[in-house]
């Protein structure tokens, strides 16, 4: 079986090493790899060997997580990674934020508020995820991932608080750096730390100090756009304004050309009116004698053509008598002629026109005779 050695960490030495653990901020926790000293010990009554625990070697603990992190960050460049989520472009107005965090802690709300204080309408999409601990990596790394997935975000936010050194190495993990490169959309850190970068900084679009300055930097995002489309909006009034006076101005230019040109042609008008008034007032009794003569010349004619027009006239209204006097039906009638008509009026024109059975109506010169037609008979041979 394997060895086993008890180790014990007794609460006064605890007390003695706290000022030295957080000198170097680290945190004692599961997991975490360490280098102690003490000395060994005898439990008497079971003779079983201990050890005392009486101090720790930071530097041990320090170096393997430098190590480590060195060795992520080395993949991360061979693979092409390192720099790949700061090649997508920050959105002008990047208001539908994602966000991976403890929903709950200090780092939430004062992330949350910042925004909040803006007054802009910032959209949050929320992971509820622990960011510290045995189980942080994968849920950080899934987290990211999922949000990755949507396609209503311009940006995912990974914050969280500050704390132990060792506590922040969770975000020193290859999974989460390459969920964090391989984001469609840039993804902006707040961690928490002061003085050190995870390796989830260095992979990020943007990293930030705190959760509050992460947020921050959105606010000013959508204040600069706010204030570029601001100034666009009243350069655009200022030459609207401009326009409109230059317009105003031509006009005005224009008007006053129009109405000099209006009175100087209304004066020509007039000039040449007037002239025109002088030469009919002048030639007019010239020609209305003229037109009296005219008149008087075609007078005279129309008298003297009258009487031979008038007698051309009567002998053509003779002729055109005689030849309605031949046409007039009483007229043909005395002479022989009649008519036959249906009974509805309509004038027989061919035997196709009177079927066997037809009422008949004949008008002749002094009256008229009814006869239906009868079918044809044949005539009897002669004797």
């Amino acid at each position: 079986g394997k060895a086993v050695l008890n180790v014990s960490f007794f609460a006064n030495v605890r007390a003695k090493l706290r000022p030295l653990l957080a000198k170097h901020r680290l945190r004692l926790g599961d997991g975490m790899k360490v280098r102690i000293f003490g000395h060994l010990d005898v439990f008497a009554p079971t003779g079983r060997l201990g050890l005392k625990m009486s101090g720790v070697d930071p530097r041990f603990t320090l170096g393997d997580l430098a190590l480590a992190r060195d060795e992520v960050v080395r993949r991360l460049v061979a693979s092409g990674l390192l720099d790949a989520n700061r090649r997508h472009s920050l959105p002008v107005v990047p208001l539908r934020v994602g966000v991976v965090t403890s929903v709950g802690s200090a780092a939430w709300h004062d992330f949350h508020d910042e925004l909040q204080r803006s007054g802009f309408g910032f959209r949050l999409r929320v992971v509820d995820t622990r960011v510290q601990g045995e189980w942080a990596v994968p849920m950080v790394t899934a987290s990211i991932r999922a949000l990755a997935r949507r396609d209503d975000l311009d940006v995912i936010v990974v914050i969280r608080g500050g704390g132990a050194r060792n506590e922040l190495a969770v975000f020193d993990a290859e999974s989460i750096a390459v969920a964090i490169a391989t984001a469609p959309v840039p993804v902006l850190t707040g961690l928490g730390h002061e003085t050190d970068r995870s390796v989830a900084d260095e992979v990020a679009h943007s990293a930030f100090k705190t959760p509050t300055a992460c947020a921050a930097s959105l606010v000013e995002a959508v204040a600069g756009a706010l204030a570029t489309a601001e100034r666009a909006w009243s350069s655009t009034v200022a030459l609207a304004l401009r326009s409109l006076a230059d317009a105003e101005a031509g006009t005005a230019r224009r008007t006053d050309r129009l109405h000099g040109l209006t009175r100087t042609a209304a004066d020509r008008a007039a000039t040449a009116l007037a002239h025109r008034v002088e030469r009919v007032a002048a030639s007019a009794p010239r020609q209305l004698d003229r037109a009296d003569a005219a008149v008087a010349g075609r007078a005279d004619r129309v008298v003297r053509a009258a009487p031979a027009r008038l007698a051309a006239a009567e002998r053509r209204l003779d002729t055109l008598a005689t030849h309605v006097q031949l046409l007039d039906p009483a007229v043909l009638l005395a002479r022989g002629w009649s008519i036959t008509r249906r009974a509805d009026g309509a004038a027989v024109r061919s035997v196709h026109d009177a079927p066997v059975g037809t009422a008949l109506v004949t008008t002749v010169a002094d009256g008229t005779i009814t006869s239906t037609v009868t079918p044809e008979h044949p005539q009897e041979p002669s004797r």
